[in-house]
């Protein structure tokens, strides 16, 4: 059982390509080429309308042929997924609650949007994860949230019974001590707070949000594959 829940793990846990300089998004997808991976998820929350474009071309000229989930941002225009989706068969797009406003221009793929909430105990009456395809719960926002039961934690939890609105997730790490995310991980130990968690948050795509180097992030996939087998 363990060995086919590892197998499966390693197939929906996902390295990233993030940052916000051209040398983080261009680093990492030297080491994609140098590790020979195929399938990975992309941080675009951080990078303006020029950069972006710039990783479109360079991701046509990779080894990359699958982009299971992209996180964007509100600037982003609907050529863009389609772009996305066209080449790299994106089924996730995730977003933030704000992004509500500016669902008309991503008209014909509400269904492939997904809610990540925040943990600021607010969640603005726009916010209608029925009318997308669900939510990107961020594990660790989720962990911060329950510590004080704020109002992002309820939103999320008094649906868990639709086990279809929980498609994906972002996994980064956290920390105990300032009960807050942590996106450049410096110890495995910042992950252990997964085993707290309940399944039902657990999507089909798990995409590590972090900092960190692919070559880290892979040591990092291997310990979370682990960890998540006996969870």
């Amino acid at each position: 059982m363990i060995k086919q829940r590892k197998k499966d793990l390693n197939s929906r846990i996902l390295v990233s390509i993030t940052g916000f300089k051209d040398k983080h998004w261009q680093n990492k997808l030297k080491e994609i080429e140098m590790f020979r991976i195929a399938k990975a998820a992309l941080f675009l929350e951080r990078f303006k309308k020029s950069q972006r474009k710039e990783i479109y071309r360079a991701l046509l000229n990779s080894k990359i042929k699958g982009i299971p989930l992209t996180h964007i941002r509100n600037d982003m225009e609907k050529w863009e997924l389609v772009f996305l989706k066209k080449n790299f068969g994106c089924q996730c797009f995730t977003i933030h609650e704000d992004s509500f406003k500016y669902l008309k221009k991503w008209r014909g793929f509400y269904k492939s949007l997904f809610l990540e909430t925040n943990y600021d105990n607010a969640v603005a009456d726009y916010v209608k994860v029925e009318k997308i395809g669900g939510f990107c719960v961020d594990l660790s926002h989720f962990k911060a949230s329950g510590k004080g039961r704020v109002k992002e934690f309820e939103y999320i939890f008094e649906r868990k019974k639709h086990r279809q609105l929980f498609a994906c997730n972002h996994l980064n790490g956290y920390s105990y001590r300032k009960n807050e995310d942590i996106h450049l991980i410096k110890s495995l130990k910042d992950f252990d707070y997964l085993r707290t968690l309940p399944r039902f948050l657990f999507g089909k795509i798990i995409a590590i949000k972090a900092y960190n180097s692919i070559a880290e992030q892979l040591k990092y996939k291997k310990y979370l594959i682990g960890l998540l087998a006996k969870n």
